[in-house]
């Protein structure tokens, strides 16, 4: 690219990773959910969800699967604001239709654009290893590989680092990650695999593929020795509204993790749905809760709390 290339990122993790990158200054536009860092919140948001975001997980839940049954993108751009900014490089996700603007949306909101049409990197990261994989990408389309190979050896090295310190643990608890509340949905993608390298074994989700859904019975029948809350989209407080959807049911007092008190909720929103940069900090949080007596890096009150 000639020049400082003018760049638009379309979901929060994109914001995130092109910040890390060192090309802050270089951002035109954003989501209307991309909050990290913090001064990216002056920028334009060119998008807004076609629903109603407010209301319980299970209203959230049917607006969203309606909208996906018609066979409609989840989110609206605001095309005439993105052509107005005239970006070099689009950043958007082909991984998932109700995380964040998709692919198809993008390629809508260009396509008559005359002269010089704006690059697109489409992020899709399904297992972990993509979402390095994706920071390489935005690095390369940016004309800045090395910075790509430097941020991607640093975050490596940090998540070998708890991996390797977490095998020597003497016991490895059983582990249920909840993505959402009501209807259950299981951590799918890299969550199996977080788990595991914090010294956990999963117990629902396959690493790599799509989160799924359960029933409270799967819950109850494998009776895990912990529980991590960390609904997509919301923060503790936001997530700890919904509870209710599990916790008045008359087995829940009977699981061993709430009898235990391993029942732990995070701030999804912010760390484990967020294939970003901060995937390390999410498994600083998944080894402090799973391996306490291991790990220590004080993120008991902001990232997570015990239920």
């Amino acid at each position: 690219m000639n020049g400082a290339p003018r760049i638009v990122t379309l979901l929060p993790s994109a914001t995130e990773i092109v910040c890390a990158l060192g090309f802050e200054a270089q951002l035109v536009g954003r989501s209307h959910e991309c909050d990290f860092p913090a001064s990216v919140v002056r920028l334009p948001a060119l998008t807004e969800p076609k629903f109603n975001p407010e209301g319980t997980s299970a209203e959230i839940d049917q607006r969203v699967k309606k909208i996906v049954g018609d066979a409609l993108s989840v989110y609206r751009v605001d095309a005439a604001k993105l052509r107005e900014l005239r970006p070099d490089l689009i950043v958007t996700q082909s991984q998932c239709e109700v995380c964040a603007v998709s692919e198809r949306e993008v390629e809508a909101a260009v396509a008559e654009w005359l002269g010089a049409r704006p690059k697109i990197v489409s992020l899709a990261p399904y297992a972990l290893d993509d979402i390095f994989s994706d920071m390489q990408r935005v690095a390369d389309a940016l004309d800045a590989q090395a910075r790509g190979t430097e941020l991607v050896g640093v975050l490596r090295a940090r998540l070998s680092k708890i991996a390797d310190k977490a095998r020597v643990a003497s016991e490895r608890p059983r582990v249920a990650t909840i993505e959402w509340l009501d209807p259950l949905m299981a951590g799918g993608n890299w969550m199996p695999s977080l788990v595991e390298m914090a010294g956990g074994v999963n117990l629902f989700g396959t690493a790599g593929e799509h989160s799924p859904w359960m029933k409270f019975d799967d819950l109850a029948a494998k009776n895990p020795d912990l529980i991590l809350i960390s609904p997509c989209g919301f923060d503790m407080d936001r997530a700890a509204q919904d509870l209710p959807a599990l916790t008045n049911r008359a087995e829940w007092a009977r699981l061993k993790a709430v009898r235990e008190r391993r029942v732990f909720i995070a701030d999804g929103n912010q760390y484990f749905n967020r294939p970003g940069p901060r995937i390390a900090e999410s498994l600083e949080i998944l080894a402090e809760i799973t391996h306490p007596e291991l790990f220590h890096y004080g993120h008991e009150g902001a990232g997570w709390r015990r239920l």
